[in-house]
């Protein structure tokens, strides 16, 4: 794919993205990537997650680049979407300065504050209730990182998340978690 001109210049910007299993994190990273490599970019994705998905816990870290990407590790990544407080504790501190979080509100209700860091607290659980789907957990955190970051534009990430869904069988998810993504972006008011 050809690079497209980009309103933010940016060389090289790392995700983490974390919660507890069956929280769709590992598949939020996957939309992620697919919608950087639709859009012309140098892409990463690293899953880790424990023997028990569901309950247990998962990260990933997606890496997006103008340039081809030395590592698949960010020591100090620019944003992060926590789902859950173990994941704010475990990856919240190392977010760089002038990096951003998405976190939900509905699991961590400790204050959490970081100089020079922009948060944005979704009521995750609440927002799901209001789709009428627990399942879009993942997507509305996603579409909060979109607003935040403003790397990709909601409409590639739509594209992205379309055809990754499609791939895997799943075109039954797709009109929810086009309205999650799109609801999860309008809902991010970041601090």
């Amino acid at each position: 794919m050809e690079q497209r001109d980009r309103a933010k210049p940016f060389l090289e910007h790392s995700t983490v993205i974390a919660g507890f299993g069956g929280q769709g994190v590992i598949l939020a990273g996957k939309v992620l990537a697919r919608s950087g490599m639709e859009s012309g970019l140098e892409v990463s994705w690293l899953p880790s997650y424990g023997p028990e998905m569901r309950g247990g816990t998962a990260n990933c870290t997606v890496i997006l680049s103008e340039r081809p990407i030395g590592s698949p590790m960010a020591e100090n990544p620019f944003a992060l979407i926590a789902l859950n407080g173990p994941s704010l504790d475990k990856f919240g501190p190392q977010v760089r300065e002038g990096g951003n979080i998405v976190l939900n509100s509905s699991l961590v209700k400790k204050p959490f504050e970081r100089p020079q860091v922009t948060v944005a607290r979704l009521e995750l659980s609440k927002l799901t209730g209001e789709l009428g789907n627990q399942k879009t957990i993942n997507t509305l955190a996603l579409g909060g990182w979109v607003r935040l970051n403003r790397l990709l534009e909601l409409e590639e990430v739509e594209a992205g998340m379309e055809l990754l869904l499609k791939e895997e069988g799943k075109e039954e998810f797709i009109e929810i978690n086009l309205k999650a993504l799109r609801l999860g972006f309008e809902a991010a008011k970041p601090s």
